[in-house]
């Protein structure tokens, strides 16, 4: 099993201006409490996460929209260290053989500060990846659109194409090849998003 989800910890970078992400504890044992407990605050699109298309279409579907069969079974894992964006040419390139598909751009596993510039994904790559039946496209970046993008093409061709979209994945120590993904997200009723737990083998 390799586990390719990011390590969680107070202070997690999120993107500019979202709600910060703490681990507080509210009862302690050691203070005389009979059980050990924490409050979580979190963004929805905290470290690794699945986007719903709700999040950026208005009447898209909700995280309970999104089928599991989507986010469970064959995949395989692309290195595009070097490319500044995900083209149509550079997916054409590769000989894809799975539904899902998970691309390693060369971010860490771990962010010490947001990421300002990382790889985006062109809506013409989108189009490709739905034609070669492409359901399931994974990143290690924090987005599929650049961090200033208001208009967000990249997310809008993804639910055009209905190809769900995980994001922020750690992909550093993963070998390209074919492999089984498992995502879960939380069964957050009406989310936009939810953090998950990526595992593949």
């Amino acid at each position: 099993m390799i586990d390719i989800t990011r390590r969680l910890y107070e202070g997690h970078p999120v993107w500019p201006g979202d709600t910060p992400f703490t681990l507080e504890p509210v009862s302690k044992i050691a203070e005389g409490d009979s059980v050990n407990v924490s409050k979580l605050t979190t963004t929805t699109h905290l470290g690794t996460h699945l986007d719903a298309p709700y999040h950026y279409v208005e009447d898209g579907g909700k995280l309970e929209s999104v089928p599991l069969s989507a986010l469970i079974g064959p995949c395989q894992v692309i290195d595009a260290r070097g490319q500044q964006a995900l083209d149509a040419p550079f997916l054409r390139s590769l000989e894809l053989r799975a539904e899902r598909v998970l691309f390693y751009t060369g971010q860490p596993d771990e962010w010490r500060d947001f990421p300002r510039e990382f790889t985006h994904v062109l809506p013409a790559a989108v189009d490709y990846l739905a034609e070669r039946g492409v359901r399931l496209f994974g990143t290690d970046c924090p987005s599929v659109d650049p961090l200033t993008s208001k208009d967000l093409p990249g997310h809008k061709a993804f639910a055009r194409n209905g190809i769900y979209i995980v994001e922020g994945l750690a992909l550093e120590a993963v070998r390209p090849g074919e492999y089984e993904l498992i995502v879960l997200p939380l069964r957050l009723e009406g989310a936009d998003a939810s953090p998950v737990r990526a595992v593949l083998h």
